[in-house]
C-alpha cells in the first residue's frame, strides 16, 4: 500500500464526494417531492389517476438506470428538434442529465415504496380519522402520509444507500464523483488498492452514515411499533 498515492490523491477524492452527495440530496429531494403526489394517485380508485403512475413506474423500475441516463445524456442529442430547443441548454449540460435520470428512477421506487406504505394503513386508523370528519386531502395531509412515511422509513432507507451506490455511474457522463476520481488516480499510477480501495473504503463510510441516520429515525418515529417489554417483579 503506497500511502504517498493516496494522501496526493485525497483533495481529488474530497471534491468527488462533493459531487457525489451534492448529487445524491438534490436527486433524493426531487424524487420525495415528486414522489408524494404520485403515491396518492397510485393508490386512488380511479383508474385514470392510478394507470399512469403504474406504468411510469413499471418502465422506470423495468430498465436499468444505465441505460434511461444512456438515453437522456446521448441519445436526446440525437434529434435535431432537441438540440434547436431551448431545452438543449440543459440537455447539454452532465449535471442536468444525471439529476434527471437520477430523480425519475428514485421517483419510480418512492412512489412504489409510500404507496404500499399508504395501503398498508390499518383500517381502524382511516376510521377514527373519518369519524373526527377528516376525507380527501385533509385525511391524506393529517392521517395518511404522516403514518405511511413512518412505516416507508426501512424501505426508503435501502432506496436511498441503492441510489448512493448507483451515483458511481455518474462519472460516465463526464461528472468528477468519487468513482471517476478512482479512474483517474489508476490511471495515472496503476495502483488497484490505491485508487478503487480507497473509493470503496469512501463508499462504506458513507453507506455506514447513511444506515447510522436512518437507524435513528427509525428508533425516533418506530417506538411505538416496538414490542414493549412486560415489567416483572
Amino acid at each position: 500500500m503506497d500511502w504517498q498515492i493516496v494522501t496526493n490523491s485525497l483533495p481529488q477524492y474530497i471534491t468527488g464526494i462533493r459531487t457525489t452527495l451534492v448529487l445524491l440530496i438534490i436527486s433524493l429531494a426531487s424524487g420525495f417531492v415528486l414522489a408524494l403526489p404520485l403515491a396518492v394517485a397510485r393508490v386512488s380508485d380511479r383508474w385514470w389517476l392510478s394507470k399512469p403512475v403504474w406504468l411510469y413506474t413499471y418502465v422506470l423500475r423495468g430498465t436499468p438506470l444505465l441505460v434511461q441516463l444512456f438515453i437522456i445524456y446521448y441519445g436526446l442529442a440525437q434529434f435535431e428538434a432537441i438540440r434547436q430547443s431551448p431545452a438543449w441548454v440543459l440537455f447539454k449540460n452532465p449535471w442536468f442529465c444525471a439529476w434527471l435520470a437520477f430523480t425519475l428512477n428514485s421517483t419510480a421506487y418512492t412512489t412504489e415504496i409510500f404507496a404500499g406504505a399508504i395501503k398498508a394503513t390499518n383500517a381502524g386508523e382511516i376510521e377514527a380519522a373519518r369519524s373526527y370528519g377528516l376525507e380527501g386531502l385533509t385525511l391524506y395531509r393529517r392521517i395518511l402520509l404522516p403514518s405511511a412515511l413512518r412505516r416507508a422509513l426501512p424501505q426508503y432507507s435501502n432506496e436511498v444507500v441503492g441510489l448512493m451506490h448507483a451515483t458511481a455511474i455518474a462519472s460516465l457522463v463526464t461528472l468528477v464523483d468519487i468513482t471517476r476520481v478512482a479512474r483517474d488516480v489508476y490511471a495515472n499510477t496503476l495502483m488497484i488498492t490505491e485508487s478503487f480501495g480507497v473509493a470503496a473504503l469512501i463508499y462504506f463510510i458513507l453507506t455506514f452514515m447513511l444506515v447510522g441516520i436512518f437507524s435513528a429515525m427509525e428508533r425516533r418515529f418506530l417506538k411505538h411499533l416496538r414490542p414493549q417489554q412486560v415489567a416483572t417483579r
